[in-house]
């Protein structure tokens, strides 16, 4: 399995996905190698994993996997300085940040006139891309396995790669498309490299049929090669207390918890917390998050007049993100294009009522929420202003919500998941 992060380090849904899936498939007796780009120090990790990371890595990989709890998974990483979600511009700022920390270890001064990294890393972000797959071709050489399961477009070169060398199946699986994530202004080197992926696979595991539909009107890929497995949730754990948050407890809590990004639609979020505050006066906005439209967020914001009702807390994991779960009055994902979408399903588990757009993924398995059109800000506000003043709608959500939510369980999608290997390998024999 190829994947671009894995808890606690991570920066979005993806991570949150692998934990769970492969959590769930190590359950049921598979034997799963999860390889990944290099990792960062964190300090606790918060999850049932202890990751080690080795303070220099020497050779291409290093296994990272300790923990009693599961047995079949065994983790290895590819020393890369990929990061999920990575742009051309923030591949080049981690570069020269690598070689500045390597000059500083190795000389004790740093020269950034003269930033050298001797040939180690690749230049740009798409040559790395093809890097990384050259050093997962390496590793794979050394293991043995029965299929190839790559996450997203970073990975995808390196499952064709891996696939081409050892014979076996390969298995995509597509969480997110650049349509989603850049509309229609899509950057042309990622589209060649997911759909390159999308028609090499043997098979393509799509996280919702928003997703299948995309893969089929925009990759020229045939229905029969896209199966749908939607995602879980894992069961809610004991709850935390209230953090010191900067909100008065009198006031309600509208909660916009993802990445500030075009795809998950803040500006929209802003336009409805405006026409909100025109009626009611003690609501408060928590945009928790970071992305590349922080700035731009923060600024719309103070434009809108409504600065010092948006609270913005920058990226939060763990307890944190329990601790304002546990005071959201109300969950919005106002997403302009959201393949699935996790966040409303940890919303529910925690109690809160949800909103969702119509534009999701979700919206395909969850009835007990409210959806609005992401561009509809007058009916997002509208049914923000009726759960926070009608108690029994909020309760009727919450209620509903909650058991609905407790149906979408990892194991079903493990289980399906391996209804694919099964096949891919069935098919495979037979060539």
């Amino acid at each position: 399995m190829l994947g671009w992060e894995f808890p606690p380090f991570i920066s979005g849904g993806l991570g949150t996905a692998c934990y769970g899936l492969t959590k769930a498939m190590s359950k049921q007796g598979l034997e799963i190698t999860f390889v990944l780009p290099r990792m960062i120090r964190t300090p606790n990790p918060s999850t049932h994993i202890t990751l080690r990371t080795p303070g220099d890595i020497k050779g291409e990989y290093q296994m990272e996997w300790e923990t009693d709890e599961i047995k079949n998974i065994k983790i290895k990483t590819i020393d890369s300085p990929l990061k999920p979600y990575e742009t051309e511009s923030s591949y080049q700022t981690e570069i020269e940040e690598l070689i500045r920390t390597k000059q500083q270890r190795m000389t004790g001064i740093v020269n950034d006139e003269h930033l050298q990294d001797n040939g180690h890393y690749a230049g740009d972000m798409y040559a790395e891309v093809h890097r990384y797959a050259a050093a997962a071709v390496k590793l794979a050489m050394q293991d043995s396995f029965d299929v190839i399961h790559a996450h997203d477009w970073m990975t995808y070169s390196a499952g064709i790669a891996v696939a081409a060398v050892s014979g076996k199946p390969l298995v995509i699986h597509v969480h997110s498309t650049e349509f989603d994530r850049s509309g229609e202004h899509v950057n042309q080197m990622i589209y060649n490299l997911e759909r390159a992926g999308m028609h090499a696979a043997d098979k393509i595991i799509a996280v919702s049929y928003l997703t299948k539909n995309i893969i089929l009107s925009r990759y020229g890929i045939s229905g029969d090669k896209v199966e749908v497995v939607y995602n879980g949730i894992e069961k809610n754990g004991n709850g935390f207390g209230l953090g010191k948050i900067g909100i008065s407890r009198d006031e309600k809590i509208v909660l916009f918890l993802g990445r500030i990004t075009m795809q998950k639609g803040p500006e929209y979020f802003l336009g409805a917390a405006k026409k909100v505050l025109e009626v009611m006066d003690n609501v408060r906005f928590v945009m928790a998050g970071s992305g590349d439209m922080m700035k731009r967020t923060i600024e719309l914001a103070a434009q809108l007049g409504i600065g010092s009702k948006v609270l913005f807390t920058g990226f939060l994991r763990g307890e944190d993100v329990r601790k304002v779960y546990e005071r959201a009055d109300l969950y919005v994902m106002p997403s302009v294009s959201e393949p699935f979408g996790i966040a409303p399903l940890e919303a529910l588990n925690n109690d809160v009522p949800v909103l969702i757009s119509k534009q999701s993924g979700v919206s395909e398995v969850l009835t007990h929420v409210l959806k609005a059109d992401f561009w509809d800000v007058e009916e997002i506000a509208n049914k923000i202003v009726a759960v926070l003043k009608y108690p029994p709608l909020q309760m009727t959500l919450k209620e509903h919500g909650n058991f609905e939510v407790r149906k979408l369980r990892w194991e079903d999608a493990a289980e399906k998941c391996r209804q694919v290997y099964l096949q891919v390998v069935e098919q495979a024999l037979c060539v």
